[in-house]
């Protein structure tokens, strides 16, 4: 009875399945580990934005009465209990007193209670036609005293409107039109004072797809070499943001000085945060900067919604965050005469300082990696050399020769596939590289 096993076909076409699957298998595993980025992002800017523009409601927003006697008081008294908290009612002395408020920020609208014997003349800027028509047909020239309603829209028209709603209807119950005058306008090419912010989005799109660049296909760099080229982008980011405030859309009619050293402090920051966090999050690293200079940053800068006009969350980090202070402090460079400047400067400068943190964390870090990386090289190396030398022993005869020719040759054939792989691991790391800054300029 033979005692020869016949060859199983059977294990050896589920071996060629398994080997057929195994390419695909791999590649879907790929391919789903890099899906996470993009499923997080569509996640954290759904949270982020529905949860900061989806419902804008004022909270706590300050305006004023302006007037000293009883009337003034009893009807911002009277504003106050029924806005529930919504408002924030105060009353002043007079009018100038009132733009002053508004031209510090202080607060967002005045409602100037008409005095006694007011004529036309004073609401015709806002009447239009219609205005002049009254006052010609009426007999004495005189007419019922006008509202005036102050607003300043530079320095957010989103507040603006909300305030001109809430006074509108107690104008009109006085039975009188509401005149109101813009004591800070906009630039004439920036009429809704939005551009500011979206200069916002184009520097942080430059600075943020930097990062990727720089992490990416500067990797060989040393951290300090890349630290020096993010400062380097920041200055071409900033002069980018400039040209496009100034000469090309017109944004800003003067201030354009102020607003690049801004704009550098802004994408300095950026650059040199990100450029540090790459040592550690590696791919992740555009997940990571989208969070902190997108996510986190556009809902809270109060370039669409002042603080105001959100909730308690985005309106806390509209203190400190750097997205707040370039807008906050290109608006008060450029309308508001620079009051309370510095401390929005100020901000940037704490941004630019924690990148420079961040670089210097991240130095010693990436040396004792690529320290550890080229020990464990070296030794791989030894143990390779070794195992070739013992597989390789001194020829004593000529059949001993011939063995020692097959063992050389099978030690270059290991030497050649260890290079074929280290090769293909190259080629999959620069894929990895090419991925992450192909997701960073796509978002």
């Amino acid at each position: 009875m033979s005692t020869v096993r016949r060859p199983d076909h059977r294990s050896e076409q589920h071996g060629g399945h398994r080997s057929a699957r195994s390419p695909h298998s791999a590649g879907l595993r790929h391919v789903l580990t890099h899906l996470i980025t993009p499923l997080l992002m569509c996640i954290g800017m759904g949270l982020a934005y529905l949860g900061a523009f989806a419902n804008p409601a004022p909270h706590q927003l300050p305006v004023a009465i302006v007037g000293s006697g009883h009337s003034a008081q009893l009807l911002a008294q009277s504003i106050n209990d029924k806005a529930g908290g919504d408002l924030e009612v105060r009353t002043v002395g007079d009018r100038s007193a009132a733009v002053d408020r508004l031209k510090h920020q202080d607060i967002f609208g005045a409602y100037v209670i008409p005095a006694k014997g007011a004529t036309t003349g004073a609401a015709k800027g806002s009447a239009g036609g219609a205005g002049a028509e009254r006052a010609e047909g009426a007999a004495a020239g005189l007419s019922k005293p006008v509202p005036e309603l102050l607003v300043a829209s530079a320095g957010s028209d989103t507040s603006a409107s909300v305030v001109q709603k809430v006074f509108t209807p107690i104008a009109a119950h006085q039975g009188a039109p509401l005149k109101v005058t813009d004591v800070a306008p906009t630039a004439e090419d920036d009429p809704t004072g939005q551009g500011i912010f979206f200069l916002l989005v184009a520097i942080s799109i430059g600075s943020y797809a930097s990062v990727a660049v720089l992490g990416g296909a500067g990797a060989v760099l040393p951290v300090r070499l890349r630290a020096a080229l993010a400062i380097g982008t920041s200055f071409v980011v900033s002069l980018i943001g400039t040209a496009f405030a100034g000469p090309v859309f017109h944004l800003v009619d003067h201030g354009l000085r102020g607003l690049w050293a801004m704009a550098w402090l802004y994408s300095a920051g950026i650059l040199l945060i990100g450029t540090g966090l790459h040592t550690f999050l590696k791919r992740w690293t555009t997940l990571g900067v989208m969070a902190l200079f997108v996510m986190l940053n556009f809902t809270s800068s109060g370039g669409i919604f002042r603080p105001e006009m959100q909730n308690g969350f985005f309106a806390a980090l509209h203190s400190f965050w750097n997205g707040a202070g370039f807008v906050e402090g290109t608006r008060s460079h450029v309308y508001f005469d620079n009051y309370g400047l510095s401390g929005h400067v100020w901000t940037l400068v704490w941004w630019l300082v924690a990148g420079l943190l961040m670089v210097g964390v991240a130095a010693p870090a990436e040396k004792r990696r690529r320290t550890a990386e080229a020990e464990a090289a070296a030794n791989a190396a030894a143990v390779a050399a070794a195992a070739v030398a013992a597989t390789v022993p001194e020829p004593t005869s000529k059949r001993d020769s011939r063995t020692t020719v097959r063992s050389a040759r099978a030690a270059r054939g290991a030497a050649t596939e260890a290079r074929e792989g280290a090769a293909d691991v190259d080629e999959a790391a620069e894929a990895d590289v090419e991925m992450e800054m192909e997701e960073a300029v796509g978002v």
